[in-house]
């Protein structure tokens, strides 16, 4: 933990004389991180806003068809939405259906003992 006064100094430098983290750091011979945490800049950044996609307007319309379709490909959910005024691409629905798909389990059984109830070996031929 740094002192007060010190946090007043690394404020006013980065503020006022615009010096960069990594000067002030420097010449106070302290690590860039904790001049980055006196300043306590993360509060300042804002969230950014999720972008609103073209696909929106259609997802109450893709998210029942694939839950009761499953394995419905994207190219006939394409067809299927275009007629309803869908103006993007096939891409960008191809990307929105990957993500609404129901996620499908393993496609294969693991097989699991218990330790020391099972032993694997590897042999191996070298000749005469």
């Amino acid at each position: 933990m740094i002192a007060e006064d010190q946090v007043a100094q690394i404020r006013h430098l980065f503020h006022a004389e615009r010096w960069k983290i990594g000067t002030i750091a420097a010449q106070l011979h302290l690590h860039p991180d904790t001049a980055r945490a006196a300043l306590d800049t993360d509060r300042f950044r804002s969230q950014p806003r999720p972008r609103v996609r073209v696909t929106d307007p259609y997802l109450d319309f893709l998210r029942p068809t694939l839950q009761q379709y499953p394995r419905l490909r994207a190219t006939r959910l394409f067809q299927m939405i275009r007629p309803r005024g869908y103006a993007g691409s096939i891409i960008q629905l191809r990307r929105v259906v990957a993500e609404l798909r129901p996620p499908q389990g393993e496609a294969f059984l693991r097989l699991r003992t218990f330790p020391g109830k099972e032993c694997q070996a590897d042999w191996a031929h070298f000749g005469k």
